[in-house]
């Protein structure tokens, strides 16, 4: 028997987001049905600075702030630039496109279709979760990370 394979989008924008516009938009994607998993990519925020003359000491960023996405409070660990989804089926996208039309006023967006994350695991997720890992959490593991991705409970 053959694998499902779900197609995938890629939200785009202008510039990074602030962890308010993140926060706004990511409640308005999780309000959308048939949105199976989701990645946050940008540049990574460290609590502590990782090299250089000041190694080891805190980093005050401004954009590494808590928010609330659905019942969830989690810590911003990137500087979100795109976000990509996987989706239930094409018929999403639509209800996408219109979920994140309210959120962009200031500044433009676009959503992309295509294949932009892994659908078997890798080294990386061997490594870091084993064997029997959930299928759901294939390709999200940052082999830098300390800690696990953030689960949060749709509508589905």
């Amino acid at each position: 028997m053959t694998e499902a394979t779900f197609p995938q989008c890629r939200i785009v924008t202008e510039r990074l987001l602030s962890p308010e516009t993140t926060e706004h938009l990511l409640n308005q994607i999780c309000s959308v049905a048939g949105v199976r998993r989701m990645v946050l990519n940008g540049p990574r925020l460290p609590a502590i600075v990782d090299y250089g003359p000041a190694k080891g000491l805190a980093n005050p960023h401004t954009m590494r702030k808590k928010i609330h996405v659905g019942d969830e409070e989690f810590e911003l660990q990137v500087h979100v630039g795109t976000i990509l989804l996987e989706l239930e089926n094409r018929e999403v996208i639509p209800a996408l496109q219109a979920a994140c039309t309210p959120v962009f006023t200031d500044y433009s967006f676009y959503i992309q279709e295509g294949r932009f994350m892994k659908t078997e695991p890798s080294l990386v997720d061997y490594c870091k979760y084993g064997p029997d890992a959930d299928k759901m959490i294939i390709g999200l593991a940052d082999p830098k990370s300390k800690s696990k991705p953030v689960i949060l409970q749709g509508t589905i």
